[in-house]
């Protein structure tokens, strides 16, 4: 029976005849066993079924570059930090021609 199988068989066993052999199947074992934890945890998200974390966006505000957060949960909090003098300011206004959604623009203004 001369198979593939077989022959990747006969090969293995050939190799772990010998010390090198068992250094290159140890190394391809662990080499595979990164590979699998690494896919692992890049394909967690994907398979992740509660909604997504707040995220930024980069867009253009008034012909200005800015980044969009897109909180998506009621529970999430946005941290807001301003240089010393200035505190941050929330301002709600309508989502284009949808006057029943809002959104807010924050900025840092002088306290004074």
């Amino acid at each position: 029976m001369n198979t593939p199988l077989a022959s990747f068989l006969s090969a293995m066993r050939k190799l772990l005849s010998n010390r090198l052999g068992i250094k290159i199947c140890l190394g391809l074992a662990l080499v595979t066993a990164m590979a699998v934890v690494g896919l692992s945890t890049r394909l967690a998200p994907v398979l992740a079924t509660v909604a997504a974390a707040p995220r930024l966006v980069p867009a253009i505000l008034n012909g200005s570059p800015v980044s969009v957060l897109y909180v998506t949960r009621s529970s999430d909090t946005v941290l807001a930090r301003c240089y010393p003098g200035f505190e941050p300011s929330l301002t709600l206004r309508a989502m284009g021609s949808n006057t029943e959604q809002t959104e807010g623009v924050l900025t840092c203004v002088s306290r004074e």
